[in-house]
């Protein structure tokens, strides 16, 4: 069996059919676990005390904020050189999801930052890369509105795309980059020097699954979504061309 042959609509829907039920349950539970396992049953930090415990939302958050952009990034290459529909769909539906990431991180990552750094917002690289990110999430969506015709709309997108790339990667790695930044490291890293303590580590790996799965659901529910709103306009269009009538007419 080829990966490819999901990049056919109707065999794409089955699998998000079958998929979707194990999706969201094991984003649900993983959540539940995750979140009141780190809110309730871990202690508080010596140094950041309660606050730490926004790390169970903001790093997931920021995770996946950057890697549905690297996502997107892979379907808008699969549809500028294959041209699969199915991929720039996918694309376009994991665009909205990759900005509610953004946004919670942002907005967690200033309330975790405020009693620690003294402000709610600085212009360290890692943080003004980010900022610039969530506005190419914004300009990537707000291109997919803007333009009706849709092969037009996805060749634009994707090459937004490959722009904001540039971002998304220095939003990962802006602390390797400048040590000058008043962002710490990354919170999970292969190197175990570097991770979090194991108390706060282990919940938050599970908060991180969590936050793949329903993160996961949303992009195939909503790239079902829009195959079924694709088929739905060209059964109208085809109509129309089959009654002779324009548009114009029609909704005259």
């Amino acid at each position: 069996m080829s990966l490819w042959e999901y990049a056919n609509p109707v065999k794409f829907l089955s699998l998000s059919e079958r998929a979707l039920p194990w999706l969201w349950g094991g984003a649900a539970l993983c959540l539940v676990i995750g979140l009141g396992w780190g809110f309730f049953l871990t202690p508080d930090d010596f140094r950041q005390g309660s606050t730490v415990k926004i790390i169970y939302l903001h790093v997931p958050a920021a995770f996946l904020a950057i890697n549905a952009w690297f996502m997107m990034l892979v379907a808008s290459l699969i549809w500028i050189i294959r041209r699969h529909h199915v991929s720039a769909l996918a694309a376009r539906a994991a665009a909205p999801v990759g900005v509610v990431m953004t946004l919670i991180a942002l907005v967690t990552g200033a309330i975790w930052g405020q009693p620690m750094w003294g402000t709610w917002w600085a212009w360290d690289p890692r943080l003004t890369s980010f900022l610039i990110l969530f506005l190419f999430y914004l300009g990537y969506v707000a291109l997919w509105e803007a333009i009706e015709d849709p092969d037009s709309a996805a060749d634009l997108t994707s090459i937004l795309c490959l722009v904001g790339t540039v971002f998304a990667v220095l939003s990962r790695y802006a602390v390797n980059f400048w040590n000058q930044g008043l962002h710490q490291g990354a919170s999970l890293s292969l190197d175990k020097e570097e991770n979090v303590a194991d108390v706060f580590y282990q919940p938050l790996l599970v908060s991180i699954g969590g936050f793949v799965l329903l993160f996961l659901a949303l992009v195939l529910y909503r790239t079902g979504t829009e195959i079924r709103v694709r088929r739905t306009r060209a059964l109208i269009a085809r109509e129309e061309r089959a009654s002779g009538l324009s548009p114009e007419v029609r909704d005259a």
